[in-house]
C-alpha cells in the first residue's frame, strides 16, 4: 500500500495546466485515489466556459470504475501550485459505489486527514 506522499506525487504529476481551446482548459487540479487493492488511479479536471467539465476526482473515479474497482482506501487532490485541496461536494461520487467509501481517508491539507463520512455527514439521497 502507498502513502499520502505517493498519492500527492501522482496527483501533482497530473496537475499540469494546459489549454484545450479558447473556451476550455484542463489539469489545474489532479486527484489520486488508492483502492483497497493498493492500485492508484489518477485524474485531472476539465474546465469549460459552458460548465460541462468535471473535477479531477470524477476523472479518477471513472478510471477506477472502468478498471473494475470501487473501494477506496485513501485519496488526495492537488492544485497545480502544489497545494493540497480539501474535497468539495463532488467526492460524494465515491461513496455510492460502496458504503465503506464513507470511511475513505482524505488528505484535506498537507498534514490533516478526515474521512468522507466526517466531511459529508448528510446523505444526498434517500435510503
Amino acid at each position: 500500500m502507498s502513502t499520502f506522499e505517493e498519492l500527492k506525487r501522482r496527483a501533482a504529476k497530473a496537475a499540469v495546466p494546459r489549454s484545450l481551446s479558447e473556451s476550455a482548459h484542463c489539469a489545474t487540479v489532479g486527484a489520486a485515489p488508492e483502492t483497497h487493492r493498493g492500485d492508484i488511479f489518477v485524474g485531472a479536471c476539465i474546465d469549460t466556459w459552458s460548465s460541462l467539465g468535471f473535477c479531477a476526482e470524477h476523472a479518477a473515479a471513472a478510471a477506477m470504475l472502468t478498471a473494475g474497482q470501487n473501494e477506496i482506501k485513501r485519496t488526495v487532490a492537488i492544485h497545480h501550485s502544489g497545494q493540497v485541496l480539501a474535497p468539495a461536494g463532488v467526492p460524494r461520487v465515491h461513496h455510492p459505489t460502496v458504503p465503506s467509501n464513507l470511511d475513505t481517508q482524505t488528505l484535506v491539507n498537507n498534514t490533516d486527514t478526515a474521512t468522507l463520512r466526517e466531511l459529508l455527514p448528510h446523505r444526498w439521497h434517500a435510503d
